[in-house]
């Protein structure tokens, strides 16, 4: 029987919760005290997902070793701000240690935070195998603690941020330098650091995402809509909307909900009796009613439009057909794709890493719906290798991946689809009451 770990919760930093920087002396005495530590720095930042329209830093959480844990209003500062440009040349010097890097690298750069050398827990976790990669179950696993998360949610964009609300943030850097050398080793002994060092090398280069087309399209609900009609009129609701929230700095859905959009374009409503009607099974917020007469002239304005200008249910030729359509319109191509992702899988399992860091599942969808040329006469790895390169594959995932994706292009004949087993009902005889 293995020995129970016992987590003990973290319930303060060390040192106690500091106080918030918001001055240009505070900010220098907290880089005069970085300086003095050593090793890599662990950061974190908070934003105001679903409160806010922008994506931006309402605190950023620094920690190093002997050089002490700062909590940096950036709000006071704003972007480009020369202390930002000195903490950016300072977090250089070293490694910068983020969880889930992804999320925060957009907000930290705006402010002018742009690290050369990064360590992701988060990737890290998956890399290495570990089942729960969250930061809060990393340290469980790992430290033996456990963090609270009450304020994971919170409107960080709140002035003055309560008392409560700060410790929590500073609670997500206490530990974050520990957890990485933990880490660290576990890479180290599954040989797997060059994957790791590999992905965070990826991360920092990558370009910033372009500008989505037609992001109206994303709105959630949209496999209720069938009629171009009906696409005209969310285009417009969610143009009009994103212009107020973006004019206000304010979350999208709390103007109008993604839900409320559908309902509108289905039911086509132009008065507010029928705005209402049309939202009160979604449980209508005085919210929504706010901008009433915006919404009911986009309404209006979507409905007046002649059919030529209504927009087409698809536009993106890019985009690859679903996969439950595979398998029936796209035989062709749902065979090798069968042969490949029970490959994948195999390896996944065999060097304990989810399938989808091993190789991005749209790479090998792409690879099999357009091989490379020669590809499905002759096992062509070089050309199946290069294919995954140009998608963005890196060099680790391509050596384990290629050969295996390589070998599925020359299958004519998919792999059967495991039957669900039936369970056996017997007939029992109800008990005698």
């Amino acid at each position: 029987m293995s020995e129970e770990i016992l987590v003990v919760p973290l319930l303060q930093p060390a040192e106690g919760t500091p106080p918030v920087i918001d001055t240009e002396s505070k900010f220098k005495g907290a880089l005069t005290q970085l300086a003095q530590g050593h090793g890599p720095f662990a950061v974190d930042a908070e934003r105001a997902s679903g409160f806010r329209y922008s994506a931006r830093a309402y605190l950023i959480q620094i920690k190093r070793n002997n050089g002490g844990l700062h909590l940096i209003d950036p709000i006071p500062f704003g972007p480009g701000h020369n202390l930002f440009n000195e903490l950016n040349a300072l977090l250089n010097t070293d490694e910068v240690i983020l969880h889930a890097s992804t999320q925060d690298l957009p907000c930290l750069r705006e402010l002018g935070i742009n690290p050369i050398h990064l360590f992701d827990t988060e990737l890290a976790g998956r890399i290495a195998g570990l089942p729960r990669v969250g930061l809060g179950p990393l340290l469980e696993t790992l430290m033996g603690v456990s963090l609270a998360k009450e304020h994971s949610a919170a409107d960080w964009s709140a002035r003055p941020l309560p008392q409560e609300w700060l410790t929590y943030a500073a609670l997500d850097v206490e530990l974050l330098v520990e957890l990485r050398d933990k880490i660290f080793v576990l890479l180290e002994k599954s040989n797997k650091l060059p994957w790791a060092l590999e992905e965070f090398a990826s991360i920092l280069k990558a370009p910033p995402a372009p500008p989505r087309v037609d992001p109206w399209r994303r709105t959630s609900g949209m496999h209720k809509i069938k009629r171009r009609d009906q696409l005209a009129i969310i285009k417009e609701l969610w143009i009009a909307r994103d212009r107020v929230a973006s004019e206000q700095d304010i979350a999208p859905g709390k103007l109008l909900n993604d839900g409320a959009i559908v309902e509108l374009a289905i039911a086509a409503s132009v008065t507010k009796k029928e705005f209402e009607k049309a939202l009160r099974p979604l449980g209508l917020r005085a919210r929504w009613l706010e901008n009433l007469p915006l919404w009911l002239s986009s309404i209006s304005a979507a409905v007046a439009l002649p059919e030529d200008q209504w927009p087409a249910m698809r536009t993106n030729a890019d985009t690859l057909p679903p996969i439950k359509l595979w398998r029936d319109k796209f035989p062709e191509k749902y065979a090798p794709l069968s042969h490949a992702r029970a490959a994948i899988e195999l390896i996944a399992q065999e060097n304990e890493i989810p399938v989808e860091n091993l190789i991005t599942p749209e790479h090998v969808r792409r690879v099999c719906w357009k091989p490379p040329a020669g590809a499905t006469e002759t096992l062509s790895i070089p050309a199946v290798e290069q294919a995954l390169s140009q998608l963005g594959a890196r060099q680790w995932q391509i050596n384990l991946v290629g050969p295996a994706l390589a070998s599925a292009l020359l299958e004519r004949e998919p792999l059967p689809v495991p039957e669900v087993a039936v369970a056996e009902v017997t007939e029992t005889t109800p008990e005698e009451g």
